[in-house]
């Protein structure tokens, strides 16, 4: 391990994408709302969409468009727009709260579970998501991740990538900017955490988007680990 890395005490954990496949997830979802409803829908083509929304909705928010505004309301305005645009018009109000709840069902990674919880037998590891606390607990209630802590957006009010989200959960837990880990599949995820002072760590996620051509999963030296999965960086960081 790197001398450096010997002070790191706790790793924070981007979610989506990172620890749980939306992408399958979503489409799993949305087939099963399909037999259920009769629908006729490219339910890939639904579930990118959706996660494509995702960064303008946040965007409006950290520009002062909209007030702060949680993700499980951001999802459920992306979605109202994709079911008008998609042709769907035959779903409750209720029908589609629940499945806006997908979200909150998003299954882990297969190496996920196992690699947190090794991880967590020698670190503090936390979420550090845009989701908001509700979604992220049902979730790791749901799926069985070991967090030590839920830390949000929503707990600071800002959004990834602002520096106070990633400064916010350093201290919470009591420690400098450089004794917490950012562990993301995203690059540029990394790079805001960078620059506020973390250490980081980059997975590669190559099903992310279900095509290995559409994701940049090469290794950064920039970035202090480069690991395939939780179970490498467990090797890496010695746990």
């Amino acid at each position: 391990m790197k001398p450096v890395l010997k002070k790191v005490g706790a790793l924070v954990f981007d979610v989506f994408g990172t620890v749980v496949d939306w992408r399958s997830s979503l489409i799993a979802e949305g087939r099963k709302l399909g037999r259920k409803k009769r629908l006729r829908v490219d339910w890939a083509a639904f579930a990118d969409a959706w996660r494509a929304g995702y960064a303008p909705a946040m965007d409006r928010v950290r520009r002062g468009d909209l007030p702060w505004t949680t993700i499980d309301v951001l999802h459920r305005m992306i979605l109202d727009e994709l079911l008008a645009r998609f042709g769907i018009s035959n779903l409750s109000e209720e029908e589609k709260d629940g499945f806006n709840l997908a979200w909150h069902r998003l299954k882990p990674w297969p190496d996920a579970v196992r690699g947190l919880t090794r991880l967590k037998k020698k670190f503090v590891i936390a979420t550090l998501s845009n989701g908001n606390v509700a979604l992220l607990t049902h979730m790791a209630k749901r799926a069985g991740l070991p967090w030590d802590c839920i830390f949000s957006g929503e707990l600071f009010h800002h959004y990834k990538p602002d520096r106070e989200v990633y400064l916010g959960a350093a201290r919470l837990l009591g420690l400098q900017a450089h004794e917490l880990m950012m562990v993301a599949a995203h690059k540029n995820d990394l790079d805001a955490a960078a620059a506020a002072g973390l250490r980081t760590a980059f997975v590669q996620r190559p099903l992310e988007f279900g095509d290995p051509a559409k994701k940049d999963v090469k290794p950064e030296i920039r970035f202090d680990l480069n690991v395939r999965d939780f179970g490498d960086l467990a090797q890496k960081l010695g746990a």
